[in-house]
């Protein structure tokens, strides 16, 4: 679903035009040697040769090479519920982001990663999904976020920063990052870039996936069921599948 990023207002309150700029997702921290450790790793439990010799000959792999071994290692998926073994372990990602925190509270749900946040403020801007602006509700929903950061702003001003965060929509955008192995990685990606999720956690795992294939290919050609594609009306299959059963049971 196509999206607008609406600028934080200069009223009721300093905003920072250069944050609202930023890119939505950016990987900040990660091991250059990663992928040679994760085949490294693969090969580990086949073979009778130490750990370092396996580290020496994964370095010296073609990256076809390395493709093979991992596709072998993690073998034939059914579905994303098929997870890979313990190789996918030995290499980490540190992903800054800057999303809206609908989607942050979404992602906020999985627990075997470190995520930390900052303060959320109207100071980063908002996103406005088109379909808003397509039913002529954008003026609308400009109102209201704008009575928010208001809202914020003037419980801050009174000295309760931290309250208030609680006067801030959803819609507004929040910085946080997700540091987290290769093996966490392909769960949360493949997870949260099914067709059905929402578009905003769906592009921000998307661009987790483009940014660890520019980096370590051959552990982003392992998550078989990242899904890149494009979809309108995301929830309307599993709405359509809830009303068959529901059809069905009656």
């Amino acid at each position: 679903m196509a999206r607008r990023f609406v600028p934080p207002e200069p009223a009721g309150g300093q905003r920072d035009a250069d944050l609202g700029r930023a890119e939505e997702v950016m990987l900040t921290d990660f091991d250059p040697d990663g992928e040679a450790k994760v085949v490294a790793a693969a090969l580990y439990a086949a073979s009778s040769r130490p750990d370092a010799e396996l580290l020496e000959i994964a370095r010296r792999m073609t990256p076809d090479e390395r493709n093979a071994v991992l596709a072998a290692y993690v073998g034939k998926r059914l579905n994303r519920r098929h997870r890979p073994g313990r190789a996918f372990e030995r290499t980490s990602y540190r992903f800054d982001v800057l999303g809206d925190y609908g989607a942050f509270r979404d992602l906020q749900r999985h627990r075997l990663l470190t995520l930390e946040w900052q303060r959320l403020t109207p100071r980063h801007g908002a996103v406005m999904p088109e379909a808003i602006a397509d039913a002529g509700a954008g003026d609308d929903w400009r109102r209201v976020l704008a009575e928010s950061a208001e809202l914020h702003d003037a419980i801050e001003a009174a000295g309760l920063p931290e309250v208030a965060s609680y006067a801030v929509s959803m819609a507004y955008r929040v910085r946080f990052y997700m540091d987290m192995n290769a093996r966490e990685a392909m769960h949360v990606i493949e997870l949260r870039t099914t067709p059905q999720g929402h578009p905003s956690y769906r592009r921000i795992c998307q661009a987790m996936h483009r940014l660890i294939a520019e980096r370590h290919p051959a552990i982003a050609a392992a998550m078989t069921f990242a899904d890149h594609s494009s979809v309108d009306l995301e929830r309307l299959e599993a709405e359509r599948a809830a009303e068959r059963r529901r059809s069905g049971s009656a």
